[in-house]
């Protein structure tokens, strides 16, 4: 049973390939444990290194050179997401980042030959693959004349790996502002894959040969070649409050918006739109308690009628001098299935250290 259901990941992976719509979804995920905290609602408030993946105009607030480091598991610990970034201001008005994603499921059983031609059952004929998609990110941020306002652009290379079954490319851009007045309101637009990324796809037609004759009449024709991922908007306002000058409450909102109709809480014909609702406590900048509530769905049930379902997240989070290190606990789903996931993270300000 496990060797069957082993290939039948295989052949649903391989499948999938003829999705278009959410074509590219690990690069929608999120990074940093504190941000995923706070259900993401951060294009307003980024203001750090990982402002690259966010809001790239939020890396004009870096005033030295910063790391970001991020692991977490998903799924039971099957799938594994791993995160890097690095920023460093070029002058007194820009500031370029690189960052890398990695989510993949490794050691995955190929099991398309473990029947040979002549119905033997060969153990030693089972090997082991991996399906990883990679992103790479190149981002830009640079000050406007207009006090309080920058702008910031991304451009994106995706690589997506199939064992040696298939494997694609893929190029696109984003591009975000953020504002600021003087009594600390905050404002964040990001617009993702701006020019929709264009994914390319390349076959193996000798792996994929395995694939068709492993369940005779099914997966005779390869999955289309290239994949679309359309633009979405993540649009945000935030304010922050000091207390008896160590207290500080942040409090964010933003408006996550795809142009399709779907299961969001609310959606049209033109776009759907889904909120996101975060707050962060912190105690004299060095103890942080974050919370948060988003991807708000209607779900229809069995007797066609609607409930809604959302993900809470809560997180902590401590800093001392140079040294961040975060934690959160977040569902992948919604609060009614029980996949919640440990995500940590490390940022390094080289300031500290100089």
């Amino acid at each position: 049973m496990k060797l069957k259901l082993t290939l039948v990941l295989t052949i649903v992976s391989l499948s999938l390939f003829a999705q278009t719509k959410y074509s590219n979804e690990f690069m929608n995920i999120g990074v940093d444990a504190a941000a995923l905290g706070m259900s993401n609602a951060v294009s307003s408030t980024t203001s750090d290194v990982n402002a690259g993946y966010w809001n790239p105009s939020g890396l004009i607030n870096v005033e030295d050179n910063q790391l970001a480091l991020m692991h977490s598991s998903y799924f039971a610990n099957i799938a594994n997401y791993d995160y890097a970034a690095f920023a460093m201001p070029i002058d007194d008005r820009s500031t370029i980042g690189i960052s890398l994603i990695r989510f993949a499921v490794d050691d995955i059983l190929d099991t398309t030959q473990l029947i040979d031609d002549q119905g033997n059952v060969n153990y030693d004929r089972i090997s082991l693959f991996s399906t990883a998609d990679y992103g790479f990110t190149f981002s830009y941020a640079r000050k406007l004349p207009v006090q309080g306002l920058n702008y910031g652009i991304n451009a994106k290379v995706i690589r997506r790996v199939i064992g040696d079954f298939a494997n694609s490319w893929g190029f696109g851009f984003d591009a975000g502002i953020q504002f600021q007045t003087e009594n600390n309101w905050k404002f964040g637009i990001m617009a993702r894959d701006i020019t929709t990324t264009f994914n390319s796809w390349s076959y193996d037609e000798e792996s994929f040969a395995r694939i068709q004759n492993a369940i005779e009449g099914q997966n005779q024709e390869l999955p289309e070649s290239s994949e679309i991922t359309i633009p979405k908007l993540q649009i945000g306002v935030s304010k922050s409050y000091l207390f008896h000058y160590d207290y500080s409450f942040k409090t964010a909102l933003d408006l996550n918006v795809r142009f399709e109709q779907n299961n969001d809480i609310i959606s049209t014909s033109f776009a759907s739109i889904n909120p996101a609702l975060g707050f962060e406590f912190g105690y004299v900048d060095m103890i942080f308690l974050r919370t948060g509530v988003g991807n708000f769905q209607n779900e229809l049930q069995i007797d066609n009628s609607e409930s809604l379902s959302f993900q809470p997240s809560f997180g902590v989070g401590f800093k001392y001098k140079g040294i961040h290190v975060d934690y959160a606990f977040t569902d992948i789903g919604d609060q009614s299935v029980a996949l919640y996931s440990n995500v940590f993270s490390l940022k390094l300000d080289f300031s500290a250290f100089r």
